[in-house]
């Protein structure tokens, strides 16, 4: 497993793996926000953290149909079907490969571009912590589209139809808890530990389901 994950985390990190598509994609939406919103800086410190959790949403999609394709067309796949460790551990350990390379460096790229959103630092820490516990969420989620749409020739746009209606709940309780710790009155525990058990529930749930669409794809 610890091969895997830094097998994976060496591919992702290669030019073409994704890593730094996803990053330069987060940088590029956050960006041009500003120019069609305008020079409101009251209004870029207000929507600021719904403009860094709608692009590190958007980039953490980019690169999840790779997750699976590399093990598919190599023939690694019917290896890991076949290996005594179970399967849902080898898909465990390959969403957190992939988190560690797409969305971990959007976590630590947050608060340079809430600085250019005008964000004050407790709303950037904020956002901080909440993309820290809710992309992992992502990749879970991600993980199960990645496996439905493995056996398909392009199935890139599939997994981010599949993927982004599950990641709504995510993006609402990231956001409000994000606001909820800057503006108030409403506490900011009550969304973060939701977001906290969205991620808990999907880390049970999406290598399961991942795990079995890949056995229903080899078959």
């Amino acid at each position: 497993m610890t091969a895997l994950l830094f097998r994976d985390l060496k591919l992702s990190i290669r030019a073409g793996g994704g890593a730094l598509v996803g990053v330069l994609f987060f940088l590029t939406v956050v960006a041009v926000i500003p120019f069609g919103v305008g020079p409101d800086l009251a209004l870029l410190a207000r929507i600021g953290p719904a403009i860094v959790w709608i692009g590190a949403l958007l980039a953490a999609l980019l690169g999840l149909d790779r997750l699976f394709q590399a093990e598919r067309d190599d023939g690694a796949l019917d290896l890991m079907l076949m290996q005594e460790t179970p399967l849902v551990l080898t898909v465990l350990v390959k969403c957190l490969a992939h988190w560690l390379a797409t969305s971990l460096p959007l976590v630590i790229a947050s608060p340079l571009l809430g600085l250019f959103l005008n964000m004050s630092e407790k709303a950037i820490g904020a956002t901080m912590l909440t993309l820290l516990v809710g992309t992992p969420a992502i990749t879970l989620i991600g993980a199960v589209g990645a496996a439905v749409a493995v056996a398909l020739p392009r199935g890139g746009l599939l997994v981010s139809i599949l993927v982004l209606p599950l990641t709504i709940p995510v993006l609402i309780f990231g956001v409000s808890a994000t606001y909820a710790a800057v503006e108030g009155p409403a506490p900011f525990m009550p969304p973060f530990l939701i977001l906290i058990a969205l991620t808990l529930f999907f880390a049970v749930i999406g290598p399961a389901a991942a795990a079995l669409a890949l056995r229903n794809t080899s078959d």
